[in-house]
């Protein structure tokens, strides 16, 4: 990662760094999988959608991926002064500042789960920063923001204190939903986060509920919703984005196409690549973002929400980006779906804090020392996170009896549970 935020130096990196890179990247890489026994070519081949399917005496071709020059026509071609949107200073620096918390943060998580001390599920964000940097800048602490389960970015970014969303991936007390949650359940009332959701599109629908409350009290709030790529296939999104526009609520639909449901590629699984189409049966508008620079996703979004804000109704973002991490952690980075050159090829050229890094240098904002000091300052933070976690006490046993909304009928299965009752 330390070539990702800093330019190179003769004799290399410090050898902190590189020891947390290579920690990081073997916690990320938890399957074994030998990249010699591997057919790179038939991976590259599958990826491409170039392969045809026999279906009876047919043939059909799989879906192409779209023009790689999409960004011409998407992404317009600004100055630099264009790119930066008059953005204050302060706030250039506090998106960079949030970048990389995230990434700092996701990499402490990452050695955690490989030491034990987080279970389950965990999903990390790393190389998707700019998304929900990008978006949530755009907004208002008064408007809400609810996601799937690749959260903790999002969580970190509305403003939860690290070592409380860093305690409940421990599944600790003191963690933001008392530890009962975990990496896929984050919340947060006071700052307008409702959630983390593990059910894919489930958030999408709840989302729609929200905005319909915003609208019945004559609120000038808005709903931010995320999902990935996948949720896109699910009845309920396409129900929701029909009520959003019928009914015309403040809410932005924002898609982070990393392009692999999983281990599935989106061309394989839709017969539409450009997810920003899918509006079009709504009557809304659609956009698509480059969800690898942070500039552009502030720029698209700032667009929709203030959209929904002048009561204009919902907005499709899909925000078109790239994990370097495996879906979860018990999934490889490479050597399955993708190749390993695709990974570094994306990390080499489209890192999203590098290539904001170099905006930011450009512009006379950031210099090279004072990025380097506001990553000495993220890894910082993020290390009291985990030292906050570890020192969290664990939930009382009794505390599984708590928040649960049902009656408990002594003459059912939990009467023998050997807990006394008067």
């Amino acid at each position: 990662m330390a070539e990702s935020t800093k330019k190179k130096k003769k004799g290399g990196r410090k050898k902190s760094d590189a020891e947390m890179e290579v920690k990081a990247e073997e916690a990320s890489e938890q399957a074994d999988v030998s990249e010699e026994t591997t057919d790179q070519e038939a991976i590259a081949a599958e990826s491409a959608g170039d392969e045809t399917t026999d279906e009876g005496d047919n043939q059909v071709a799989a879906p192409k991926r779209p023009d790689p020059d999409w960004q011409k026509a998407e992404k317009p071609d600004l100055s630099l002064d264009e790119r930066l949107q008059g953005l204050e200073e302060d706030q250039l620096r506090q998106m960079m500042k949030d970048m990389l918390l995230a990434r700092r943060f996701e990499e402490k998580a990452a050695e955690a789960y490989a030491l034990g001390k987080i279970g389950g599920f965990c999903h990390l964000y790393i190389g998707q920063e700019a998304v929900v940097t990008g978006a949530v800048h755009a907004q208002t602490p008064d408007d809400y923001v609810m996601t799937a389960y690749r959260e903790h970015a999002h969580a970190l970014q509305v403003g939860m204190e690290p070592g409380v969303v860093m305690a409940e991936l421990f599944g600790k007390e003191t963690g933001c939903s008392r530890g009962k949650g975990g990496s896929m359940h984050m919340f947060d009332k006071e700052r307008n986060y409702l959630g983390g959701h593990g059910i894919v599109g489930g958030q999408v629908p709840l989302a729609l509920g929200v905005a319909w409350a915003i609208k019945y009290r004559k609120e000038e709030r808005v709903m931010q919703v995320y999902m990935g790529e996948a949720a896109v296939n699910q009845g309920a999104f396409h129900e929701s984005l029909n009520m959003a526009a019928l009914w015309g609520l403040p809410v932005v639909f924002i898609v982070e196409n990393n392009r692999f449901g999983m281990g599935t590629a989106w061309e394989r699984a839709s017969s539409l690549y450009d997810i920003s189409q899918k509006s079009k049966a709504y009557a809304m508008p659609g956009r698509v973002a480059d969800g690898m620079d942070v500039l552009d996703m502030y720029r698209v979004t700032k667009e929709a929400v203030d959209r929904a804000r002048e009561d204009s109704g919902p907005t499709l973002i899909e925000a078109r980006t790239y994990r370097f991490v495996g879906h979860s952690m018990s999934d490889p980075v490479h050597g399955v779906y993708r190749t390993k050159e695709d990974v570094e090829e994306h990390k080499e050229q489209k890192d999203p804090i590098r290539l904001f890094a170099d905006v930011l240098d450009e512009a006379g904002i950031v210099s090279q020392e004072e990025l380097e000091e506001m990553d000495d300052e993220a890894k910082r933070i993020s290390a009291e996170s985990v030292e906050f976690a570890d020192e969290a006490p664990d939930p009382e046993p009794s505390a599984l009896y708590e928040d649960v909304y049902a009656n408990e009928d002594v003459n059912g299965r939990l009467y023998f549970d050997g807990r006394e009752r008067p």
